[in-house]
Formats: C-alpha cells, sequence, structure tokens
C-alpha cells in the first residue's frame, strides 16, 4: 500500500529523513516510532503528498504518486492538531468536510452516520465541538478523515492529552477499521498502545531507519530478559530470566516466597536498548 524507496528530505543543511526505506502492506496497522526530531512527521508529509523527498520515491497502491488527485482520494489523515471549527457542531464539521471530498446528498448523510456510529459519537452530533472534551474532539477527528472511505487511514499521535476512556475507545475503532481491510499508520509517543496495536513497527532515530519488523520479532531481539522482584524470608532479590516460571518454581522449593513481581520483555524495553532514548525525548 505505501512504498518508500531511498528517501531523503533536507532542510537547508540539516538532513531530517535520511535514505529512509519503508513498506507497509495492505490492510496492516503500522507504527512508525521514534524521539521527538527523528523524522517521522516529515515522512507523513512526504507520503500524503505535502512535500516532495530531495532524493528516492514514495508510492502509494503500487505505482501511484501520492500527489496524484486520484491517490489523494484513497488517504485519509488524521492530525496532531485538532483540525476542527469549533464553534460549529459536529454534524455541521462533518457536512463541510465531506462536501470537501466531493460527497453530497443521501450518500454524505449516510456516511456521516457510519462514521459517528464507528467512533460512538452518534447521541452528541447535534452540540457544538466546543463544548466536547479533548477526547471527543480526537474521535470526531477521526470520524471527518474516515467520510470518504479511505483505503490509507493516517494517524499522527492521536491519543495525545486523552483520557483513558476515550484512549480504548479510539483503540476499538482502530481495530474495527483494520477488520475490515483499511490499511492503518500510526504515530505514538506511547511505546504500550503501539505494541497492543501494531502489526509491524518501523523505529526513526535522527532520521535514519534504525529499526523495523512485527512487534514480536522486536521484542524477541531486542526486549531483553524478564526480570523477577522477589521478596521471600530471606529478603528481596532482582531476577532476570529467559524462563521466569522455572526460577519462581525453584525459589518456592528453596525459601517462603512473600511478594511476587514479574516484567515481562515488551516494545518500550526493545526501543532503549535500539535507541538509548526515552520516546519523550
Amino acid at each position: 500500500m505505501v512504498n518508500l524507496r531511498h528517501v531523503t528530505k533536507r532542510f537547508r543543511a540539516k538532513t531530517v529523513v535520511d535514505d529512509l526505506s519503508i513498506e507497509i502492506q495492505r490492510g496492516e496497522l503500522f507504527g512508525l516510532l521514534g524521539p521527538n526530531g527523528a523524522g517521522k512527521t516529515t515522512t507523513i508529509n512526504m507520503i500524503i503528498g505535502g512535500l516532495l523527498p530531495d532524493a528516492g520515491t514514495v508510492t502509494l497502491q503500487g505505482s501511484g504518486s501520492p500527489r496524484d488527485a486520484d491517490i489523494k482520494r484513497l488517504i485519509g489523515i488524521v492530525p496532531q492538531s485538532l483540525a476542527l471549527y469549533e464553534n460549529l457542531t459536529a454534524h455541521e464539521n462533518a457536512n463541510f468536510f465531506g462536501r470537501l471530498y466531493g460527497l453530497h446528498g443521501s450518500d454524505l448523510q449516510h456516511n456521516i452516520q457510519r462514521v459517528f456510529e464507528l467512533v460512538n459519537l452518534t447521541d452528541r452530533t447535534k452540540d457544538r465541538v466546543n463544548t466536547y472534551s479533548g477526547g471527543m474532539k480526537r474521535r470526531l477527528n477521526i470520524a471527518i478523515a474516515l467520510l470518504h472511505n479511505p483505503s490509507l487511514l493516517i494517524l499522527d499521535e492521536p491519543t495525545v492529552g486523552v483520557d483513558p476512556q476515550s484512549r480504548n475507545a479510539i483503540f476499538d475503532s482502530l481495530r474495527k477499521l483494520k477488520a475490515e481491510g483499511c490499511t492503518i499508520l500510526l504515530t505514538s509517543h506511547y511505546l504500550e498502545e503501539a505494541q497492543q496495536l501494531c502489526d509491524a513497527v518501523a523505529i526513526l532515530d535522527e532520521g535514519k531507519l534504525v529499526a523495523k519488523g512485527t512487534v514480536e520479532e522486536l521484542i524477541a531481539q531486542h526486549g531483553g530478559q524478564s526480570v523477577l522482584t522477589v521478596e521471600t524470608t530471606k529478603g528481596r532479590s532482582r531476577i532476570e530470566t529467559d524462563a521466569p516460571v522455572d526460577a519462581i518454581v525453584r525459589i518456592h522449593a528453596e525459601e517462603q516466597i512473600l511478594s511476587l513481581k514479574m516484567e515481562s520483555p515488551n516494545l518500550e524495553k526493545a526501543f532503549l536498548k535500539i535507541t538509548g532514548k526515552h520516546l519523550r525525548d
């Protein structure tokens, strides 16, 4: 669905994206991760045709340029900054943006109803957006990006500043879209949500691709060992092991376990090992 081949983008003397090659398969939920300044937003801007690469190629649907009108119609974009008219109602926003997509009449109204049901906003469509919570605004932004039934949905930090309930509602919506065959590209500052949602991820650092693969592959390669924190009658100990169950059985046979905590390898540990940086740097 998306193919970047040796893509480079410079702003004056600074190389922001450096020889980047990524493939996103049709129907995949793909995570683009990296510290601030890694080149994620610039990469997205090239995928949607907002920026031209200085070198390399970006193609969608096999061979189409993201600057072609027919290809642009396949893309839905949910920007990090909310793109809504807050003095209008949710339905008025959807009507306006739907017409920009070329939708009219019963087709537009059907699509509006469908996307509001998907993001669970049907009971608030007549309310002005400035009465919405931050999470509801995010969900409305997603709904508007879906009005024209895009084949590719791009979400840039869709859960920033969102409460847990709205975050879970967004997760549910993305899972439904993926089940329907939509290809989804997600950037996130929350590694646990990327681990929950993504089939595959690419990690950028200083414009370069430093790792890519399925979530399971990256955790297995870079996530390290499980960590047991065990308190027994003899004191507290911290154990790193690839076989935590065996370690627990062994300790239990020798001592009385008073408390036990286990940290499994995860995407955050893998990310830190790969980049040496916290994602919020």
